[in-house]
């Protein structure tokens, strides 16, 4: 029976593989002159009688005395130009010198013969005319996809600067990108990558500005994904990086329009899909993630003020938790005697050790943090606070933790909120957690030598042929925006890494 089974899976597996090699197949052929012949190869794609919204409509064209079909999916359509652009001048003509070309009234035509090409055209909104006796179809530019309208940024907000940001239609992505660049240098490509889903992924760059090697290098591995489908750009994003198991990110994710024109004046690239409200910008650096679009907005003390207090909630973020771990654990004589005999007052009845007492409540904050953003907007904030407050005080009243690790977690917590990239966010988060593991091993010694090698691996990390920390290390022309920028009126080169084939701005 057994055998039977897998016998007659077999006989399926090979049928269906034989189904789908004739249809693409068919696909890579042209359209026939007869409509008809036409007409039934279309439904068969389709499964015309089950699918329900894709739409068929034969008319006759009384001018030229030809029929004709036209062929549409009705969700991601607009019916009402359908009907007063192709349908009504089509049916009123009676002008037998015409072509349809002349006849109907639209912005955007073309005319293809390869049945693959229709299809893509089709399942993008796009309406198909047949015309019986011509080998060519009229592909008419009609497609009307749902979406949100253009919001406010949800994870990159800024006081001082424009608020719109990207949403899921790509057409509006690169509308809001050229109001912006208003230059008829800025090309935005297109390319299809998967085979079964067929996604269009947009390139934008500004040809004047990008470096031809890296422009090409984002293609090539753009253009050997081998996949069925990529919805995205956080999935596309996972195909394209070179190190995927690294804490550290190479690609930017931005959801303003703003930030994203100013990397692509600066020769950057740019990849835009349907389904996304962000960006990614390629190459990416560590200071990229480091920076936000604001600094530049503020005038130059205060922006260098926020990338001060942005720097130092970082290293607090690290080493708070770690170094009060080692000191404690292994180095208490590096403590002045009257602070190292406060601390062992708070410690004196906590059961635990120094760093199982951190590591309690680093994972206690981690569930709070994770859970207020899982639940309903309204009770997150609420769940964030009175947990914290909650757990916290009684976790000190069961004698469980001592009252300065508390501080010390909360601190390390708080100031990880400052590091507003989602990807850089998470290797700060991570990084803090293998430095304490380090810490409560070795103390101090496996502290150093942890970060030491961090140091060395970001220096190994490149993004698209990109070193990681340039220009800082290996050394690059540039404007000079690292840890702090400069006036305005100093930036004058481009990010010599990138390669672009004007450096100079002004």
């Amino acid at each position: 029976m057994l055998n039977r089974l897998l016998r007659k899976t077999h006989r399926k597996k090979v049928k269906n593989e034989q189904s789908s090699n004739e249809k693409n197949t068919l696909k890579e052929s042209d359209i026939d002159a007869n409509l008809e012949n036409t007409i039934n190869l279309f439904k068969s794609l389709y499964s015309y009688s089950d699918n329900q919204d894709v739409i068929l409509r034969t008319i006759h064209i009384p001018g030229i005395n030809k029929n004709a079909a036209i062929f549409f999916i009705n969700t991601i359509t607009n019916p009402m130009s359908i009907e007063d652009y192709i349908v009504s001048p089509l049916l009123q003509n009676n002008d037998a010198t015409k072509q349809v070309e002349d006849i109907i009234t639209v912005q955007s035509m073309k005319t293809n013969t390869r049945i693959s090409d229709i299809v893509t055209h089709i399942n993008n909104g796009n309406t198909a005319l047949f015309v019986d006796g011509e080998k060519h179809a009229y592909l008419i530019g009609s497609s009307n996809f749902e979406g949100r309208a253009v919001e406010k940024t949800q994870n990159e907000n800024v006081v001082k600067g424009p608020k719109e940001a990207f949403n899921e239609k790509a057409a509006t992505n690169i509308s809001l990108i050229r109001k912006k660049i208003k230059s008829e240098s800025l090309v935005v490509e297109s390319l299809i990558i998967s085979k079964r889903s067929r996604n269009d992924l947009y390139i934008v760059y500004e040809k004047d500005l990008v470096d031809d090697k890296l422009l090409q290098n984002v293609k090539n591995r753009v253009n050997s994904l081998d996949v069925d489908a990529v919805q995205n750009l956080s999935l596309l994003e996972q195909h394209i990086e070179e190190r995927k198991y690294s804490i550290f990110p190479t690609v930017l994710y931005t959801e303003r329009p703003d930030r994203a024109a100013s990397f692509i004046e600066d020769g950057y690239i740019v990849l835009l899909m349907d389904n996304s409200p962000d960006s990614l910008v390629l190459p990416a650096t560590f200071w990229s993630f480091f920076h936000t679009s604001e600094e530049h907005y503020l005038r130059f003390p205060y922006g260098n003020f926020t990338r001060l207090l942005r720097i130092m909630a970082l290293f607090i973020t690290l080493f708070t938790s770690s170094v009060y771990v080692a000191v404690v654990t292994y180095h208490s004589e590096m403590v002045p005697p009257d602070l190292l005999l406060a601390i062992a007052a708070t410690r004196e009845k906590v059961p635990f050790p120094a760093a199982v007492e951190v590591f309690l409540m680093e994972f206690a904050f981690e569930l709070i943090r994770e859970a207020g953003l899982r639940v309903p907007s309204p009770i997150g904030p609420t769940i964030g606070i009175v947990g914290a407050l909650i757990l916290g005080q009684a976790a000190v009243q069961a004698n469980i933790v001592s009252p300065i690790v508390v501080i010390i977690v909360a601190l390390g917590g708080l100031s990880s909120f400052a590091i507003g990239d989602i990807s850089m966010n998470f290797t700060v988060r991570i990084g803090r957690l293998l430095l304490l593991f380090a810490a409560s091993f070795m103390g101090l010694f496996g502290l150093t030598a942890l970060f030491t090698m961090g140091i060395f691996y970001m220096v190994s990390i490149k993004s698209f042929g990109v070193p990681y920390l340039s220009p800082l290390t290996p050394f690059y022309a540039s404007s000079g925006d690292k840890i702090f920028r400069k006036v305005l009126q100093k930036e004058i080169l481009r990010p010599g890494y990138v390669k672009p084939k004007d450096i100079k701005k002004r």
